[in-house]
């Protein structure tokens, strides 16, 4: 395989199945290589479906918060913010398909819970266990609220969350999702979401703004990530990695594939392409 060679000036990295392990820890070896690279003038940016307060322990670790020159993109790239809380863009989804979007899972019977700032919101009276999950995940509190008062709510993404036989089996029939796809873009982020947010919203779409505001170019970004929801960033990418876990259609459009998440997969693309 030729060696490459390419002057990245930043990296773009998704968290779970990619910066983090199976056990959702941050490995001694990556936080070192990553800080090693921060050192070295290269821009790290976490780019997630989580909100900011699901990345906030990790930002600590990598020594990243509370800085106005470093970048998170969050919400699966509806929102670009600085380290210290300064946004740059946000993107949330309207009123209007939050509704249609609750409907839907009423109608396909599957848990649903939709996103703001700093808070879940379920419509379920019965709360599924994947909001509990997401919630113990990301560090956010959940709130019934019927869809009537949600109307004055800014929510930023919404997700379809169920065991992934159920989830699978609700959209092998796409149809009523593609009526909603004028104003809005689904990815699946892992085998148990199905997440919604508003049209155009991907990780790829926030880098190309994030480029703009660094004065870079995309041959100078790298993107590693593991699921549909990385797909974007990878493709946009000057240099996408697959990690060796990743799903194969992420895969099939990187220029590389590295170790899996358990064997410092992140790290290792670093080291080779970076350090």
């Amino acid at each position: 395989m030729e060696e490459i060679t390419i002057s990245i000036k930043l990296v773009a990295i998704d968290i779970d199945g990619t910066l983090v392990n199976s056990q959702k820890e941050l490995t001694k070896r990556t936080r070192q290589v990553i800080i090693q690279a921060k050192q070295k003038g290269i821009k790290i940016v976490i780019c997630t479906g989580r909100p900011i307060s699901g990345v906030k322990d990790l930002l600590k670790e990598l020594e990243l918060d509370g800085q106005e020159d470093q970048y998170v993109v969050s919400f699966g790239g509806a929102m670009i913010q600085t380290t210290t809380g300064t946004v740059i863009n946000t993107q949330p989804i309207d009123y209007e398909s939050y509704l249609k979007l609750e409907n839907l899972a009423r109608e396909l019977n599957l848990h649903f819970h939709a996103i703001s700032k700093n808070r879940i919101y379920t419509a379920n009276k019965d709360i599924g266990y994947y909001t509990i999950y997401e919630s113990t995940l990301v560090s956010l509190g959940v709130s019934y609220r019927t869809p009537l008062e949600m109307e004055n709510i800014e929510l930023i993404k919404a997700m379809f969350i169920d065991e992934p036989v159920t989830l699978d089996r609700a959209i092998s029939d796409w149809t009523p999702f593609a009526k909603l796809e004028d104003s809005l873009v689904f990815t699946k982020s892992a085998p148990f979401y199905l997440e919604a947010n508003a049209k155009g919203v991907n990780k790829g779409s926030a880098l190309a703004k994030l480029k703009d505001v660094l004065g870079i170019s995309s041959e100078e970004i790298m993107a590693i990530g593991d699921e549909q929801n990385d797909l974007s960033m990878i493709k946009f990418a000057g240099l996408g990695v697959a990690m060796g876990n990743a799903i194969p259609s992420v895969k099939n459009v990187a220029d590389e594939i590295t170790t899996d998440n358990d064997h410092d997969g992140v790290a290792e693309a670093l080291k080779k392409y970076v350090l």
